[in-house]
């Protein structure tokens, strides 16, 4: 209604309960996302804690930000009671095993549902089935999808990231189906498809080389600066249009034309030139004090 203050997301799934059990990056993600939206979510580590601590001790803060988190022994009496009791007044479960791996410990998806019938659970595992049991990582997802160049690692971690954004969408989904009764208890989220996903750019030939985003355009792409690099996106016809004419070049200008005019002034004065003329152009950053710096940066305008 007119006048009414908006919900922040914040707020949207206030009152849901949730419980992940796992350690590393996808389920972390996944409940720092659920957490955002208002959930209550209760992480469960094993005793020694959760690798990524140690591996990123900023990186895991932030993601168990909002969350309470527990270490229990799951292959314990104890630590099993503290879990049911949990799972007792919870909505969702968040897990990233093995299902063999959760058969042992006693929570196989059977064994859940009757024991916690109006729970449901989402099962993060590497690949769809029926190969949930192959062992694998970010980089091999991302490898056998043509996301890799060699040498170079990947500058971070789609099929996580992308699994954990599944992981939540299909647990909402579930909750969803919860109140009608269409008997919709389980699901599981392969990392494998969510690499697949972000692969279809380069598949359909948009990012490949020569592709509309793979440097086929010259108005869409990365030029040496003075002191670095700038990401150009002038993708629309009136910002390409905008640009060429901006820079004092032919429309037909190509990338040498367009390198040239480029690498006179440093990546912090054509990201000024840009905002002045609503250009989408932002230098490219490497580090993380780069990112985190004030782009209110001064300098003298481009000529």
């Amino acid at each position: 209604m007119v006048g009414e203050t908006p919900l922040s997301t914040g707020d949207l799934l206030s009152g849901v309960s949730v419980v992940t059990i796992g350690v590393n990056v996808p389920i972390g993600e996944a409940g720092r996302r659920l957490a955002e939206l208002g959930t209550q979510v209760t992480k469960v580590e094993p005793p020694t804690g959760d690798p990524l601590e140690l591996a990123a001790a900023s990186w895991y803060r932030a993601l168990v930000a909002g969350q309470t988190t527990l270490r229990l022994d799951l292959k314990h009496p104890d630590g099993r009671r503290s879990l049911d009791e949990l799972l007792a007044s919870s909505d969702l479960l968040l897990t990233s095993f093995r299902p063999s791996a959760l058969a042992r410990l006693g929570l196989g998806r059977n064994e859940l549902a009757e024991r916690f019938p109006t729970l449901v659970q989402v099962a993060i595992v590497g690949s769809a089935a029926p190969l949930q049991e192959v062992p694998g990582h970010d980089l091999t997802y991302v490898a056998v999808n043509g996301l890799v160049a060699p040498p170079d690692l990947p500058r971070t971690l789609l099929a996580d990231l992308g699994g954990a954004e599944r992981a939540v969408s299909t647990g909402l989904a579930l909750l969803l189906a919860r109140p009608g009764g269409l008997g919709l208890r389980y699901a599981e989220v392969a990392l494998a498809d969510a690499a697949r996903v972000f692969a279809d750019p380069l598949e359909h030939g948009m990012t490949a080389p020569g592709g509309i985003l793979g440097g086929g355009l010259p108005c869409y792409g990365l030029y040496e600066t003075l002191d670095g690099w700038v990401a150009v996106a002038a993708l629309e016809p009136h910002f390409a249009a905008r640009l060429l004419d901006a820079l004092g070049v032919a429309e037909t200008a190509g990338h040498s034309e367009l390198a040239t005019a480029f690498i006179a002034q440093s990546a912090a004065e054509w990201e000024l030139w840009a905002a002045a003329r609503d250009l989408p152009l932002a230098a490219v950053r490497h580090t993380v004090e780069d990112r985190e710096r004030d782009h209110g940066v001064t300098g003298r305008e481009p000529r």
